[in-house]
């Protein structure tokens, strides 16, 4: 008996697959659901992020305790575990093979990102910061617009969606119910559709209640190939990973206008 009150207490968090370095777990998020979560801790961590990637989400495969995507946020990974933060990356819910543009929006979208936000703080109790890129910028900014949590310690914009006839797009959202700390950092170059650069004020002028809040539009990188509105892109900062990182993990440290 008391065997099995330990394995249902172990479903009843989350089914954890672990590897050498960072762990695949399966939170419970809704009634039958649960969502793929991948945790790294870092040594002397300062505090978390809390990322969403672009597409249709998900972080890859975990090979050898690694995410193995190739979105800018998954692939930076390491970048911020050695700058001082734990990572959590939110993958999928087991109801959708995607998440769409409408989806990242929606309450049960919500319910499983407010679930696993639930499980993070349990495996840290330092301050989360939400960091989105691409689609995963719809994400994290309804995440910072409906999840309010006192962990939460301030937001990240990457590559955002900017384009006003896309369903979702940051500057759509209500942006004045954001009270928390923003940086939205761009690439000048960035070629996606989505996500022209010259949109990014319109987010920066919808905060009008954030304590802090910063436009960084950056240059750097090189050998852009593929889909403009893809990792290996400037909108994904390709060939500058480390220098962006850098930028973001400053900031978060030391949050100024």
């Amino acid at each position: 008996m008391f065997g099995k009150a330990l394995v249902l207490l172990a479903h009843a968090f989350a089914v954890c697959i672990a590897h050498a370095e960072g762990s695949l777990f399966k939170v419970p998020t809704r009634d039958g659901v649960v969502t793929t979560v991948f945790w790294e801790a870092a040594p002397r961590a300062q505090a978390t992020v809390f990322l969403f990637p672009g597409g249709e989400g998900g972080f890859g495969k975990v090979q050898d305790g690694k995410a193995s995507s190739g979105n800018f946020l998954v692939r930076s990974a390491p970048f911020f575990l050695s700058k001082g933060f734990n990572v959590a990356i939110f993958g999928r819910p087991s109801d959708t093979a995607a998440l769409g543009w409408s989806d990242r929006t929606e309450p049960r979208h919500m319910a499983d990102v407010a679930k696993v936000l639930g499980f993070v703080k349990q495996k840290s109790s330092l301050p989360v910061w939400i960091v989105g890129t691409s689609r995963g910028t719809i994400s994290a900014t309804a995440m910072a617009i409906k999840v309010r949590d006192p962990a939460i310690a301030g937001l990240v914009l990457t590559s955002s969606v900017v384009r006003m006839t896309t369903e979702g797009a940051v500057p759509r959202q209500n942006l004045k119910s954001i009270e928390i700390p923003v940086l939205i950092y761009h690439h000048a170059h960035d070629a996606c559709v989505h996500c022209p650069a010259s949109g990014t004020p319109l987010i920066l002028a919808g905060l009008t209640n954030a304590p802090i809040k910063k436009l960084m539009r950056v240059n750097g990188g090189a050998h852009p190939s593929g889909d403009a509105c893809a990792g290996q892109h400037w909108h994904g900062f390709v060939g500058m990973e480390r220098e962006a990182i850098q930028h973001i993990a400053d900031w978060i440290k030391n949050p100024i206008p």
